[in-house]
């Protein structure tokens, strides 16, 4: 999502960026990364907006200062909407990725697309995920031609990303809001608090909203070290078993996944997982077997 406007007529001149995110912490919700850019030569007038770190602002100053800064044309901003689901596949899938890496993406992402639209980027300051200089480093090896400040409370330090951190805030807060709750379990309700997992009305949220064989509602981060207690209580699944013993047929026996998101035994998971068992009738069904080489 970005601000839709034709080019700028500001584009050619040399631009500033700020980079910051919303919802890195919660275990509802999406995690959206925004960008504010615009003409270095705007760069004091931005300095009197008012923009702050949002979280130090009240929801309904958020909000106007989002609406003031889209009805401004000489300021572009775009968001990256990373939603629960993607973000917990991608940790959990067997080569993970953490959500450092997720979010360095994100912000090389932001920095893409905004140089792909025309405009003359030099300066993008972030706030920093990680070691400031080593993203530093990472996001100049991307664009050797873009200025990379990369700092801790960077939208406390910076206007550009302060303004960022509220294009971010504002889009995480109504994307919860708008939220729709595709379960059709009974007793679904909104009332999930804050989504942070030390809050209680949380914690009771998810506890009365887990099915035990589908799991969670997709506005969850299953990911999370806050689902496992949960999990455990899932029911068991059984996959049927390639025994490939010396016989190589389909024998009884069954492989247990006791859980999601929870991960037992790494290495039987992945000794099961090469060879080539757990689904036999499905692959001999169909003639496939493992490609070990091309």
């Amino acid at each position: 999502m970005a601000s839709e406007a034709a080019l700028p007529k500001w584009a050619s001149e040399p631009c500033i960026m700020g980079i910051d995110e919303a919802g890195r912490g919660p275990v509802l919700g999406p995690m959206v990364y925004g960008c504010l850019y615009c003409a270095r030569s705007y760069q004091m007038t931005l300095s009197s907006l008012n923009f702050a770190d949002s979280k130090t602002l009240k929801e309904e100053k958020r909000e106007e200062l989002f609406e003031n800064l889209k009805a401004d044309e000489s300021i572009g901003w775009a968001v990256d909407i990373i939603d629960p689901k993607e973000l917990s596949a991608k940790m959990l899938k067997k080569n993970k990725i953490n959500l450092n890496e997720i979010s360095h993406e994100s912000a090389i992402g932001l920095v893409a697309n905004v140089l792909n639209m025309g405009i003359l980027l030099t300066e993008v300051y972030v706030d920093t995920v990680g070691d400031a200089e080593k993203y530093r480093t990472k996001l100049s090896g991307r664009f050797p031609a873009v200025k990379f400040v990369v700092a801790k409370k960077a939208d406390s330090l910076y206007p550009v990303v302060s303004g960022a951190s509220i294009v971010a805030k504002v889009t995480r807060d109504r994307a919860l809001q708008e939220w729709v709750l595709d379960e059709t379990a009974e007793n679904m309700n909104r009332n999930f608090g804050s989504g942070y997992p030390g809050d209680p009305e949380t914690k009771a949220w998810l506890k009365n909203h887990i099915h035990t064989v589908f799991g969670f509602p997709t506005l969850v981060r299953f990911s999370w070290g806050t689902c496992t207690p949960y999990i455990k209580d899932l029911a068991e699944v059984l996959w049927e078993s390639d025994k490939m013993d010396e016989d190589s047929s389909c024998g009884k026996k069954q492989m247990k996944l006791s859980s999601f998101g929870v991960t037992k035994s790494k290495r039987k998971s992945e000794e099961i997982e090469s060879s080539g068992k757990g689904h036999c009738k499905f692959f001999q069904a169909r003639k496939l077997e493992q490609l070990t080489y091309f």
